[in-house]
């Protein structure tokens, strides 16, 4: 347990750590241009990674796979802190580190892909819910004090210590998985690699994230968007006709005829657009309309991040106590739509402690929700299909929340640009329209800002970016809380399975003495 709490505290962290270290790492390699591709190039492999690996590990076993993603984890961690001082690399300093960080995301992939499966191998199904709750806590401590922590790096010793903070922490973690974990090989499994699902699964996600990232500067109606997604739509077909005809399919399409995984994939999606879509633009609405003085965003969403780890905390004992998923998820669906209701209303005479209410009550139901589906799905899953099903929560969620970034990011900046243009004071150079165009870059762009324009005309033009985000922003949280309540029937309609006092028979009566030892 402690080594795999570490991992994901690794993982989690690296995300929050490094985001502090963006106008460093931006400054020092030059690469404003390029740097959206080091969070793209991550979220790519690693979405990819989710599904692949947990699959392999249900044929081979979880322990050497999830110890070969931390290893390529912490690898990659000094790879990304070594760039552009690695000149045998014929790439700038930025274009290693895009590299890199794809590397890196398929190591986290693989690493939270099987962390939350190999809870379900461990623990009995009543038990599951209190330690995913432990790992879900983790997570939300992660995103608490990782900003803090990357900034105190970045200014006091550099953005490289981001990275290679990874290292010790994740040789405790290598360590503690080695010599504790026990290596369970699974019975009975036809090892058959299911070749055609993997690359047409590859061929349907990488066209698909790529025009979920590019559609807000371009736009739906771009050719280079709309041609991603007819690549993506025509690879899905080719990727669900691959599933039906192969031996041992990457992601059985059997599982999603039980009401329990169909509507608990459903709502992770809808909870990755309608929340997780949403939390990316709550710090520029405190920053960027309430006027927050805040050199770091991470920091605002502090409130929400302690609800989250309040209501995973909670929802791990109500699964143990009651034997019951059900009340967790309906709770944490009406608190999360209660949030949203408050993002709604808000506007620029909003108080602050408002919007930390809003936090607070669905960050509680975020917590409440998380852990939820994991639980749910495992609790009917085949133990040889263990894996494909646990990673299909996060792989739903990770395609739900780009999505909703997407797509209220394309509300937002329709919305910003139209009011912003309207709005520019008299002799403001054309220039302006270019650099004040994307809304959630400009704390990066400050230092350069300043250097191009008159004191007077920036604070002006920060005037406008203020009055020009509040329409914007009100739609999208106005369409988070019409989703959100809308999941609520989700939640209502999932079915309520008793959760099982002891560990299910992994493979047979044969393995059933070895795996009650082990939990």
């Amino acid at each position: 347990m402690a080594g795999l709490m570490l991992a994901v505290f690794l993982a989690a962290i690296d995300q929050t750590i490094v985001g502090t270290a963006e106008p460093r790492i931006i400054s020092q390699l030059s690469g404003f241009d390029r740097y959206p591709w080091v969070a793209t190039s991550y979220l790519l492999t690693s979405t990819i990674a989710l599904p692949i690996f947990a699959k392999l590990s249900d044929m081979y076993g979880r322990k050497w796979f999830f110890l070969a993603g931390t290893a390529m984890f912490v690898l990659t961690s000094a790879l990304c802190g070594a760039s552009g001082n690695m000149t045998v690399i014929p790439l700038d300093g930025m274009n290693q580190l895009i590299l890199f960080r794809g590397m890196q995301g398929i190591g986290a992939g693989m690493m939270m892909g099987l962390a939350f499966t190999i809870i379900g191998d461990v623990f009995s199904p009543a038990e599951r819910g209190r330690y995913q709750g432990f790992f879900a806590a983790v997570w939300g401590l992660a995103s608490i004090f990782g900003p803090t922590l990357g900034g105190w790096l970045t200014d006091h010793i550099s953005w490289r210590a981001a990275f290679y903070v990874n290292l010790p922490v994740g040789i405790i973690a290598i360590a503690a998985i080695y010599l504790e974990f026990p290596a369970l090989h699974p019975e009975g499994v036809k090892r058959s690699l299911d070749w055609a699902g993997i690359l047409s699964l590859i061929l349907c996600i990488v066209p698909l994230l790529l025009a979920l990232t590019w559609v807000t500067n371009f736009g739906w109606a771009s050719t280079r968007v709309e041609s991603l997604l007819a690549v993506s739509i025509l690879m899905l077909a080719a990727f669900l006709y691959s599933e039906t005809k192969a031996v041992e399919p990457l992601i059985p399409l059997s599982l999603f005829r039980d009401p329990v995984i169909s509507i608990s994939s459903v709502a992770v999606f809808v909870l990755g657009m309608g929340m997780f879509g949403v939390i990316i633009y709550l710090p520029l609405f405190m920053q960027g309309v309430l006027g927050v003085s805040a050199t770091r965003s991470g920091n605002l969403m502090t409130p929400l991040m302690m609800g989250a780890v309040a209501g995973s905390l909670l929802t791990g004992q109500l699964n143990l106590r009651l034997r019951s998923y059900k009340p967790s998820a309906v709770s944490g669906s009406i608190l999360v739509a209660a949030g949203m209701i408050v993002f709604a209303r808000m506007d620029a005479t909003t108080p602050h402690g408002q919007v930390v209410f809003g936090m607070v009550i669905a960050g509680l139901g975020m917590g409440l929700l998380q852990p939820v589906y994991t639980v749910a799905v495992q609790n009917v899953a085949p133990r040889n299909q263990m894996g494909a099903a646990t990673a299909s929560t996060a792989f739903f969620r990770s395609i739900g929340s780009t999505l909703g970034v997407a797509i209220f990011g394309s509300v937002l900046l329709t919305h910003y640009h139209r009011d912003f243009a309207a709005s520019l004071p008299p002799g403001t150079p054309a220039s302006a329209l270019q650099l004040f165009s994307n809304p959630l870059m400009l704390a990066q762009m400050r230092p350069r800002l300043e250097a191009q324009f008159d004191h007077n005309l920036l604070e002006q033009l920060f005037a406008n970016v203020r009055g020009s985000l509040v329409h914007g922003l009100q739609m999208i949280f106005f369409s988070s809380a019409v989703i959100m309540t809308a999941a609520i029937g989700l939640h209502l309609a999932l079915r309520n399975v008793p959760l099982r006092g002891r560990a299910p028979d992994p493979a047979g009566p044969g393995q059933k003495t070895s795996l009650h030892k082990v939990a």
